[in-house]
């Protein structure tokens, strides 16, 4: 009788363990596990899962609840409230994680556990109608850039031998895109039990992410080779400590290359937004052919997801050392795609556009955090990264903005959404190839 229940147990508790052996195996792969970056990519992933769960609850609560005219203008409200002062906020999130080189695990931790709190101060929210959703809102967007800024600079430290800056950082957020697919389904069927729900799985997920991050190895937190690692394009931070007087390094001291693959990226999530908030209301109002409003907003959806999640598993397998081609390539894709979409509108274009943008904007986010990574003075990089994503979130509200009060016709709005691709791929197309063509000095590993 013993032996039986025994086996039963182990019958059942198989496909646990085996999927975790799984993804363990997957995670750590190629010296990721030796490195540490296995743990940083494990971390990513939980990190996506529970964005996704408030993504789902906030969705509910502003877009899928109201009519269209009224839904227009709570997003555009919650829009205003939620990312001006965000813009404020943002600048000040990398020059404080800047003065903390050896408590980046702590720093994770605290924007965990931040928004496990605010995931409860929302389902409170949700479930009376507070007006605490929009300010809770806007402290899970804070926290969430300040996680994303510290994740970016760690990734370095945690280089396995022979990977490059866009196959690791492919890596990490393929694991997170693929955790927010298999929770977004899971969000959805908490919120068929009541609007709270996916936030109180954000709360346990949050609070997982919590303890995990600091598993992180302990060269995380180490200043090692902060003060030689530099590279800039004057001489004077070339080498050791700031000397008195010396202008602190930034965006502008490292060369054309970072500045420019910065415009492109925007261009490119300036789309993005303006596609998400076009196409929402337009595929609300007139819905794919043959299909209803919510399965055609699910194949658009569906679409930029697997887009996304191919760019990002294409950064993975790249070898190539020159982000600036990357970035070059993929836009003149996106806008040669998006003209023909704008030419020949219809359901099939629509949704090739959507997976094409997605998959460009994955793939230029790659290089462009590679670049950083290998451009910027490690001493001020979470300050890059706090600026880059600034900007790009920006660009993405005034995209999407710009998608609100688009009148709902399909082929005006694809003209927009090329124009916009258009105009950042002009402005940064020579300054990239420049750069490519010249190169960029190597900068030394740190420990």
């Amino acid at each position: 009788m013993r032996g039986a229940v025994r086996s039963v147990g182990r019958a059942l508790h198989l496909p646990v363990t085996g999927t975790a052996r799984g993804i363990r195996k997957a995670t750590h792969a190629h010296g990721a596990g030796e490195s540490g970056l296995g743990k940083l990519i494990e971390l990513h992933a939980v990190n996506g899962a529970g964005d996704v769960m408030i993504t789902v609850a906030l969705a509910s609560t502003v877009f899928f609840s109201v009519p269209t005219d009224e839904a227009r203008g709570r997003v555009a409200l919650y829009l205003a409230i939620t990312m001006a002062p965000f813009t404020v906020l943002a600048p000040v999130i990398g020059p404080l994680l800047d003065r903390l080189p050896h408590g980046r695990r702590a720093a994770m931790a605290g924007a965990m556990l931040a928004r496990a709190l605010l995931a409860l101060i929302i389902s409170g929210a949700v479930a009376g109608g507070s007006l605490e959703l929009y300010p809770a809102a806007l402290g899970v967007l804070v926290a969430s850039k300040a996680y994303g800024v510290v994740r970016s600079a760690v990734v370095p430290r945690l280089l396995p031998p022979r990977f490059s800056l866009v196959k690791a950082n492919s890596r990490v957020t393929l694991a997170g895109l693929l955790a927010t697919g298999v929770a977004a389904p899971i969000g959805a069927g908490l919120h068929a039990l009541g609007d709270p729900w996916p936030l109180y799985g954000a709360f346990v997920i949050f609070v997982a992410g919590t303890f995990l991050s600091f598993s992180l190895p302990p060269k995380v937190d180490s200043a090692r080779g902060e003060d030689v690692a530099l590279l800039a394009a004057d001489e004077e931070h070339l080498h050791g400590l700031y000397r008195k007087g010396t202008k602190r390094p930034g965006l502008r001291t490292v060369g054309p290359a970072v500045t420019h693959a910065l415009g492109a990226n925007a261009a490119l999530r300036c789309l993005t937004g303006f596609l998400i908030f076009f196409l929402a209301f337009l595929l609300r109002e007139h819905p794919l052919t043959g299909e209803s409003a919510a399965v055609s907003l699910g194949i658009v959806g569906v679409s930029a997801g697997v887009g996304n999640a191919l760019g990002t598993a294409v950064g993975a397998w790249l070898r190539s050392r020159a982000p600036e081609i990357i970035i070059v390539t993929v836009v003149a894709v996106v806008l040669g795609t998006a003209i023909v979409a704008a030419l020949f509108f219809g359901a099939f274009l629509v949704a090739v556009l959507a997976a094409v943008a997605g998959f460009g904007q994955a793939l230029a986010k790659l290089s462009l955090d590679a670049l950083i990574q290998r451009d910027v003075p490690e001493t001020v990089r979470s300050s890059a990264f706090a600026r880059s994503e600034t900007l790009l979130q920006m660009a993405w509200v005034f995209g999407g903005a710009v998608g609100i009060v688009m009148p709902l016709n399909g082929t005006l709005g694809l003209v927009v959404a090329a124009a916009i691709v258009a105009a950042g791929w002009l402005a940064t197309l020579r300054g990239l190839l420049s750069s490519a063509r010249h190169g960029t000095r190597p900068r030394p590993r740190v420990a």
